[in-house]
């Protein structure tokens, strides 16, 4: 009988042999695991699905995705504001509006030659000079346009329609007129159909879009 055998215990229950019985670990640990593991995700999906009631009753997640744009949410364009729309209707015609032109440059014939262009584009003209000595080599812009404070109404924009990178200044006079002082950056007038079409955006504004879910 081997050392190993209890006492006791023969026949088939005899161990024999030189070699030990392989000891299993204990499978209470194991349990123990296992058994974490399925309380912290039990923890994990009841604090999700607390946070979407929230969502839903206190009206988050609609706000949410109408703000951000997100999936199942799509763009629609709505009319004009009402102000864009006030602002159109009160805009002139190049054909009301009169330009005096002035070169503040040292390039002669800027002024005649941009007074030439602006009245085929339909507006009137005033006096073509030199600019005066408060403004003469003094504009670094490529124009500055002078007003009284109405021309703020539409005047100045129509007119920046015909050239990039303007200036706008109101001073105190009482006539509708408007100057236009030629500096140092004018290369030349923005080409006759860009300047249509922006005259044609300016007149009527595109419809500002809006999100619908």
């Amino acid at each position: 009988m081997s050392m190993l055998t209890p006492p006791g215990m023969g026949g088939k229950y005899r161990i024999t042999g030189n070699r030990y019985p392989r000891m299993r670990r204990p499978r209470h640990r194991r349990r123990f695991f296992v058994a974490a593991s399925g309380a912290a995700v039990a923890l994990s999906l009841v604090g999700w699905g607390s946070l979407q009631l929230v969502d839903i009753f206190t009206g988050n997640s609609g706000t949410a995705r109408a703000a951000g744009g997100g999936k199942g949410c799509s763009a629609q364009r709505t009319g004009a504001s009402p102000s864009a729309k006030a602002t159109a209707s009160k805009l002139p015609k190049p054909g009301e509006i009169t330009v005096n032109v002035y070169n503040a440059t040292t390039r002669s014939g800027l002024a005649k030659d941009t007074a030439d262009a602006l009245k085929k584009r339909g507006f009137k003209i005033g006096k073509v000079d030199n600019a005066p000595a408060e403004y003469d080599k003094k504009v670094k812009q490529s124009g500055l346009l002078l007003g009284a404070p109405k021309a703020a109404d539409g005047a100045f924009e129509v007119l920046g329609t015909q050239l990039d990178g303007t200036k706008t200044v109101r001073d105190t006079r009482k006539g509708e007129d408007v100057d236009l002082i030629i500096g140092d950056a004018f290369k030349k007038l923005e080409p006759a159909k860009s300047a249509e079409r922006a005259l044609t955006a300016l007149a009527n504004p595109s419809p500002e879009p809006s999100a619908s879910c």
